[in-house]
């Protein structure tokens, strides 16, 4: 293999395909990147057997070939080039030299042929949304996916798609987040769930714009397309949790707050509640005030927050730190609290924004 290509382009292209890099070390050649070509591209493909990064830049082809190089290594050594072009050489011993400028550098690699192929896919259902809702849909709910092994299922995001509407829902046992935007060319309805990381990274390539991109099913796998980047994971398989059951159809009470005032007195009240690790946050909610209070043994925090109540008064307990991630991904100014008791969930949702729904388990308080 021989070409010639665009440094900046080479980095950035690296950087994006290294997230799918395996760390397990399970097998050596899964620490690579597979770089190939075809036509006027260079492609770089990295893989840990259930996510698949690819991405392709323009470049000189002179000759055609593959190879696969350690990929933490390629990206840290690429990133302190100049910004030039740069000429990218195998030979027959799985050697890389790399000339730039004036310098030169050879990296040892590993055969291409080693590398896992990767699987061709007969997608049976896509549908399309924009780049900037996908985002959204993405941020407001893998927040709250599991981190337990113990319970797989949940370490995922399930994504509902119904004729003109797809809804993400995660879930961990404490907490629940739902989020639900619009869709196009829906081919088929349909179930998946897919994992937290694969739509981080997703997550990663998208940008706020009104641009459509096609997101690919087939029944073990999902890809998405951005522009030269093509990402494809393997979904999760097995029966996610009923969370329609979860989710109260009535309150006995419902509290509209401004949610940035909500948000600065719990991050207030997590200073005193860490102290003694027990993270708890109190609301008592009167006629017109919500009182945010936390203490530890270095002392306590109360802020008085104007509210407007339609229900009963209440005094309930959570663990801040889930009100906290809650908050900070909500755009709305003002939010609505609804809850049934103390020992029940709490329901936030926006105050005219329905589309989205976080449910937070309340701590038992004395």
């Amino acid at each position: 293999m021989k070409i010639v290509c665009d440094g900046l382009d080479l980095a950035d292209a690296v950087m994006k395909v290294s997230k799918a890099i395996s760390n397990k070390n399970v097998n050596p050649i899964l620490e690579g990147i597979k770089l190939s070509t075809d036509e006027d591209y260079l492609y770089l493909t990295a893989t840990d057997l259930e996510l698949t990064i690819e991405n392709k830049i323009k470049s000189e082809i002179k000759i055609e070939g593959d190879v696969v190089i350690p990929g933490k290594f390629f990206g840290e050594y690429i990133k302190k080039l100049n910004n030039e072009q740069i000429e990218l050489t195998s030979d027959d011993s799985n050697n890389l030299s790399i000339r730039y400028a004036d310098s030169f550098g050879k990296i040892q690699c590993y055969n291409a042929s080693e590398y896992p192929t990767t699987k061709k896919l007969d997608f049976d259902n896509s549908f399309e949304i924009t780049q900037k809702d996908l985002k959204d849909l993405i941020q407001k709910s893998v927040y709250a996916v599991s981190t337990d092994d113990t319970r797989p299922i949940l370490k995922g995001v399930k994504i509902e798609v119904n004729n003109s509407l797809v809804t993400a829902i995660a879930l961990d046992g404490f907490r629940l987040a739902l989020n639900s935007k619009p869709v196009r060319n829906v081919s088929n309805s349909c179930n998946i769930i897919v994992p937290a990381k694969s739509l981080k990274e997703i997550s990663n390539l998208l940008n706020d714009s009104d641009d459509y991109v096609k997101l690919n099913i087939q029944r073990n796998y999902l890809m998405v397309e951005v522009e030269n980047t093509k990402i494809s994971t393997r979904l999760l398989d097995g029966e996610f949790i009923n969370y329609k059951q979860i989710i109260p159809s009535a309150f006995a009470t419902n509290v509209i707050i401004n949610k940035q005032q909500l948000e600065n007195s719990i991050d207030k009240a997590m200073l005193f509640s860490r102290v003694d690790k027990n993270n708890l946050v109190k609301f008592e909610i009167n006629d017109k005030i919500m009182i945010v209070s936390s203490h530890s043994e270095i002392g306590e925090n109360k802020d008085n927050i104007s509210i407007s109540l339609n229900g009963k008064e209440l005094t309930i307990a959570f663990n801040a730190r889930y009100f906290s991630e809650a908050l900070r991904v909500i755009d709305d100014e003002y939010i609505k609290l609804s809850f049934n008791s103390s020992i029940s969930p709490c329901v936030i949702t926006g105050n005219e924004n329905t589309n989205f729904v976080n449910l937070i388990l309340p701590v038992r308080i004395s």
